[in-house]
């Protein structure tokens, strides 16, 4: 099953709005190993399909008939553009399947196993469960609460400034750290940020790791009057990856008419307080389009924002060795927080060192279901 997450993990954001899976086809009888011979393996597909179940079908072949298959994710078991999972199993001859998880799809939700179970296909689930409801928390936050994952990116001195008081922030971290940043954006469905950021930094927001270019994901601005720059950088770099720009009612219709022409897609959101765009009208303007996980690369009061209407899931928080002093500009704005017991609480789940700089992950208190 573990090698089976990892083959699952290819799929991450790629894969939207489907959830990212693995499948492994093992025959017992086969081999010389006790566990027997690997004869299939497969991972859902960009865009979603073909599933995970019928790339390993495909690749085992004949030898299925008798194999033992491990998904990360209950099989499917409704007709979509494609036939569900369960009957391939059954039809290749499959004898037992362990699933780490129910899919918490209605349309699925334990309907996939007991479907196997009918035909006489030995079921079981629930082996690393937690790891798999974590792989697609994305998936799982559509489906339960109508939002995509949030996990927040941070790069700051040990005293938590992401840049210097006149606004200077490259390089905090060093080049290691900044290319797992990378990765993380290859690994997300979306990258969110506000227009802020971008006249501060005019970021292109694309993954630059060799030979994953065609990684990057979807750039999000928060731009509630339409204010990016008809220069910037995002708006060069439209043939690497889309631009989404969320406005506002104050927006200017002409502005949004140039901006889509140049290729941005302007997304207009419905009548807003005082020009803010709330954190939850964000998300649900991303899941309705089908984005399961998001990275918010943002400045101090967008970040603040998630964090104070408790949308952040997830926080990768990369850390250098260094300090700039209290008047560094801080990762997070002011949230009014009185005492230690109110503070919004996260649990860290890994620390990785990163030639010098520090990695830590956590994951939000209450939210690891």
């Amino acid at each position: 099953m573990r090698a089976a997450m990892g083959l699952a993990g290819r799929g991450l954001g790629r894969v939207a709005p489907n959830p990212a899976v693995g499948c492994i086809l093992v025959r017992p009888d086969l081999g010389s190993s006790s566990f027997g011979r690997i004869v299939g393996a497969g991972w859902t597909q960009p865009g979603g399909r073909p599933h995970a179940e019928t790339e390993a079908l495909e690749q085992a072949g004949d030898l299925a008939k008798g194999a033992h298959a491990y998904v990360t994710l209950e099989p499917c078991n409704h007709q979509g553009k494609t036939g569900p999972c369960t009957e391939a199993l059954i039809e290749a001859g499959v004898t037992s399947v362990t699933a780490a998880v129910e899919d918490p799809d209605p349309r699925v939700s334990g309907s996939g196993l007991e479907r196997l179970k009918a035909a006489g296909i030995a079921v079981r689930s629930g082996l690393m469960a937690d790891e798999a409801s974590l792989l697609n928390g994305g998936f799982f936050a559509v489906v339960k609460f109508g939002r995509p994952w949030v996990t927040m990116k941070t790069a700051t001195t040990m005293d938590g400034a992401i840049a210097s008081r006149n606004g200077k922030s490259q390089w905090i971290t060093g080049p290691e750290a900044r290319a797992r940043g990378h990765l993380l954006r290859a690994q997300n469905d979306a990258i969110l940020t506000g227009i802020g950021t971008v006249r501060e930094d005019d970021p292109e927001l694309t993954c630059r790791l060799p030979g994953m270019s065609n990684r990057s994901p979807v750039r999000i601005v928060v731009d509630p009057r339409l204010e990016l720059d008809i220069a910037a950088k995002l708006l060069d770099t439209l043939e690497t990856a889309p631009l989404w720009l969320l406005a506002g009612d104050a927006a200017d219709k002409d502005r949004a008419a140039r901006l889509s022409d140049l290729g941005a897609n302007v997304i207009n959101l419905p009548p807003v307080t005082g020009g803010r765009i709330s954190p939850e009208m964000i998300l649900s303007a991303l899941a309705e389009r089908g984005i399961t996980r998001v990275l918010l690369e943002a400045g101090s009061a967008l970040t603040a924002s998630f964090i104070d209407s408790e949308l952040v899931d997830e926080i990768c928080w990369f850390r250098a060795a260094s300090i700039m002093g209290g008047d560094g500009m801080p990762a997070i704005a002011p949230m009014a927080v009185n005492t230690p017991e109110n503070a919004y609480k996260f649990r860290r789940v890994d620390t990785i060192d990163l030639d010098g700089d520090v990695l830590e992950r956590y994951l939000r208190l209450g939210n690891e279901d």
